[in-house]
């Protein structure tokens, strides 16, 4: 636990800039958690839409997948309950998909920022 909170801790201004190592396993254990939580949303998705809409297993995959992907349904809903969750899945799936996106690039976007400190440093223009 210790290993992985030291991995997931940004470097500090004043710290030099991660081995490129530390940087890709960095992005590794963070891969591995979007993909989990990934995984979670489109459990919740599939079970949504074989529950509420009476879709069968691999067509509430298909179903899910494709709300969580952005691209839209593909079967029509049989009722209102299956129409509110497919409401609410999609607007959980256009907020998670911007958490995902904002958490993969967070580590890359630091670094870039990051190497622009260390570079002022170097050159003795530090900033107050």
């Amino acid at each position: 636990m210790q290993r992985l909170r030291h991995l997931l801790r940004f470097e500090q201004r004043h710290e030099a800039l991660a081995p490129p190592r530390r940087f890709f396993q960095r992005l590794a254990v963070l891969g591995v958690f979007v993909g989990a939580a990934t995984g979670v949303a489109l459990g919740i998705g599939v079970i949504g839409y074989h529950w509420l809409a009476g879709l069968p297993w691999i067509d509430a995959l298909v179903e899910a997948a494709l709300i969580l992907g952005g691209m839209g349904p593909l079967h029509p809903l049989p009722n209102t309950a299956a129409k509110l969750f497919a409401t609410a899945y999609a607007l959980f799936s256009g907020l998670f998909f911007i958490a995902v996106i904002g958490v993969m690039l967070s580590p890359i976007l630091h670094r870039i920022v990051h190497r622009f400190h260390v570079k002022e440093a170097e050159h003795g223009a530090e900033t107050p």
